[in-house]
């Protein structure tokens, strides 16, 4: 599942705060207005241990005096401009807030642990001064309280200044700022705790870098070309990691069950044993402190602020889903089960071995419906790949990119891409790559916004800067990169992400971008993936990397016919996934994270063995940051399916319809609320009928 991941810190909308600031003292600069070329961009990095450190404890300083600032202004001198301005500014584009996406970045990609641990305790110290002075702050909000219910009656506020007064009083609120003073104590030292066990949960997951070690003759259905870039243990064994490309390839390719069992068991422990008790202090945390701000359930108070607003319309959302999805799941076992193929068996009670699925889906693809994915990934050089769907984008969006030379960060992999208007006189943006696995690198994909894009009043437009990471397979001596289509689907994904947050420059910093409902900040990168399932985009962006030649059309069509290939698999687990999240989530201190698993897996995914090695419990990341809101992948994509059939009719790569997309949606960032962002792009409400036709589910249920 592809990551969508904010290590740009603190929103105020939410409270969850997600970086940037100023209170206006007008004697320095703000590093998101400084932002005028590459070299700017680099030096948003440190690079050095010592540098960490320094910027840090300077940046918490200056960050000290701006609350110091907004909270002695006198109750008839506050203006929207001195007091929710300033707030806004200092959740989400203030020197810490920008320093501090920058240094979470280094933790995630730089190969050397000095530098991934002082990024480390310097987010330690950063999330400590969050808790204890922004979003727990009495005096703050006590101050911007006195400007709600004295000038904002006052002041003639736009629509975007209005929500975000109503968006942070009911977030303040929700925080318990209004609890007396030893009540909001125990918040937060509550809070200050869960901040750090949740870092500690992803890190443990970043840092896992667990292998296995097998013969060449357990490698066997791997190709020779591929076996090459393996690295050797010295009695001549060949290591195999647990990052994406490595578990893909051995798990759809290799015909030794043993070796892909070891792989797969290995993958799925991955943050075991340490994140198994981690996970149970977060849930009793979280737990705690729903208690203390009124709620029954974390799952509660997570899932108020959001489009789906409660637990139980989430479930019911979910049950809906799964009841369409259940049948169609069990014809998809049935086909892949007709004929086995050599090393695989089922259980004596007629289940299918975990480890046995990603292998059996890609050998009935290459038996009966001709598509052998390694022969796919043939036609995806990643660089020509990655160039057309830039220009995919170009089209649609009526932007321009520009390669840029770069040099001097944290890796020689990583690349610069200059995003401009489609005349190239407007900068919206930086956009730096980084797209190879390597030790110690995170091992999943995602995007990480940096510096937010803003539309200041005075005309000038601030250009974000933000980070994709991804792992994709490495250039060997004989070929390119060549990329797996669910690795160009990953792409595309993450760089839907990207284009929200460069082209969603908004008044306020805490909207900017991605700055979403969490249950709606899939949704453009869902829409987005769609474009590879139309025939014309398959044959623009394929290029063999021997021939040249774009796949053929039998070969597309035989791709176009994958796309309800295994949905009903696809759903039923994504459902199981966000069923998960809710229950761990639930009311209730003391869980026990791998019964509910198995109680769940048991419930949800009977036909499927997944032996008492699977640990997910201890690496599924989302579960600090997305918490019980996992469902919002499957709640979003339905509104994708809908926009994206819309958009189709209009032609994929219409720029009058793109720019209205880009207008109507992205511009917005979350300066309004989701449902009317919808409504005011489809002209109606929306459905989820494109859903239920997409996924094949018509008949379903």
């Amino acid at each position: 599942m592809n990551s969508y991941i904010i290590f740009s810190a603190f929103v105020v909308v939410g409270l969850t705060f997600t970086f940037g600031y100023c209170a206006r003292t007008g004697d320095r600069l703000m590093i998101s207005e400084t932002i005028t070329s590459l070299e700017d961009v680099k030096h948003l990095f440190p690079t050095t241990s010592q540098e960490i450190e320094q910027q840090t404890e300077k940046y918490i300083a200056e960050a000290r005096q701006a609350v110091d600032a907004i909270i002695a202004i006198s109750a008839e001198s506050r203006t929207f401009e001195n007091t929710a301005k300033a707030l806004d500014d200092l959740g989400s584009r203030d020197n810490l807030a920008i320093k501090y996406g920058a240094i979470s970045v280094i933790e995630y990609v730089h190969p050397d642990k000095e530098m991934r641990d002082a990024s480390h305790a310097a987010q330690e110290k950063i999330q400590t001064f969050l808790v204890e002075q922004l979003t727990n702050n009495k005096a703050l909000y006590e101050a911007f309280k006195s400007y709600v219910d004295g000038n904002a009656q006052k002041e003639e506020l736009n629509s975007d200044q209005r929500y975000f007064v109503d968006e942070t009083m009911n977030d303040f609120k929700r925080a318990g700022l209004d609890l007396p003073e030893q009540a909001l104590e125990e918040v937060r030292a509550v809070k200050k705790k869960l901040q750090k066990l949740s870092m500690d949960f992803g890190r443990t997951i970043a840092q896992d870098n667990r292998t296995i070690e097998v013969s060449r003759d357990e490698l066997q259905g791997l190709d020779y070309e591929y076996i090459a870039t393996l690295k050797k243990s010295d009695d001549g064994n060949y290591i195999l990691g647990v990052d994406y490309p490595t578990v893909t390839q051995v798990l759809e390719n290799c015909t030794v069950e043993k070796t892909r069992k070891k792989l797969y068991e290995a993958f799925h422990s991955r943050g075991y044993p340490e994140n198994e008790q981690i996970l149970k202090d977060i849930i009793a945390a979280r737990d705690e402190l729903a208690q203390m701000l009124g709620y029954e359930s974390f799952a509660a108070l997570n899932l108020e602020d959001q489009m789906i607003k409660s637990p139980e319309r989430a479930e019911s959302f979910l049950a809906g889903l799964r009841e369409k999805a259940n049948q169609k799941s069990n014809q998809e076992l049935d086909l892949l089960i007709k004929e086995l193929p050599e090393s695989v068996e089922l259980t004596v009670d007629r289940k299918i071995k975990a480890w046995d699925v990603a292998f059996l889906r890609n050998q009935y693809k290459k038996k009966y419906l001709n598509v052998d994915e390694q022969k796919i990934a043939e036609y995806f050089p990643m660089e020509y790949a990655i160039e057309q769907l830039l220009d995919i984008y170009s089209q649609f969006m009526s932007v321009t990119f520009k390669e840029m030379p770069l040099s001097g960060v944290w890796h020689e992999d990583v690349k610069a891409i200059g995003v401009y208007s489609k005349d190239g006189s407007q900068l919206y943006g930086y956009l730096l790559l980084d797209l190879h696995p390597r030790e110690n690198k995170y091992s999943h994909a995602c995007h990480a916004g940096i510096v937010p894009a803003l539309q200041l009043q005075d005309g000038r437009r601030l250009p974000d800067v933000s980070v994709v990471i991804a792992n994709f397979t490495k250039p060997t001596a004989d070929k390119p990169a060549l990329l797996k289509r669910d690795e160009v689907n990953t792409f595309f994904h993450e760089f839907g992400h990207a284009m929200h947050a460069l082209l969603g420059a908004t008044q306020l910093g805490s909207f900017s971008g991605t700055s979403v409902k969490r249950d709606f900040v899939e949704m453009p990168s869902q829409m987005l993936e769609e474009w590879l399932w139309n025939k014309e985009i398959l044959k623009k962006v394929s290029k063999h990397y021997k021939t040249g030649e774009p796949l053929s059309g039998e070969m597309i069509d035989n791709i176009l016919a994958l796309k309800n290939f295994s949905s009903g698999g696809f759903v039923t687990r994504q459902a199981m996934l966000a069923q998960y999240a809710l229950d761990l989530f639930k009311a209730g201190a003391h869980k026990n994270p791998e019964e509910l698993l198995r109680a769940l897996l048991s419930q949800l995914q009977p036909r499927i063995e997944h032996g008492p090695h699977y640990r997910l419990f201890a690496n599924f990341g989302h579960l600090t940051g997305y918490a019980a809101k996992y469902y919002g992948y499957l709640w979003s994509k339905v509104f994708a399916l809908d926009l994206f059939e819309t958009i189709s009719k209009e032609g994929l790569l219409n720029p009058e319809i793109g720019n209205k997309y880009v207008q109507e949606i992205l511009a917005k960032g979350g300066s309004v609320d989701p449902n009317q962002l919808l409504k005011n792009f489809l002209g109606r409400e929306p459905r989820k009928d494109a859903f239920i036709r997409d996924l094949g589910l018509e008949q379903q249920g």
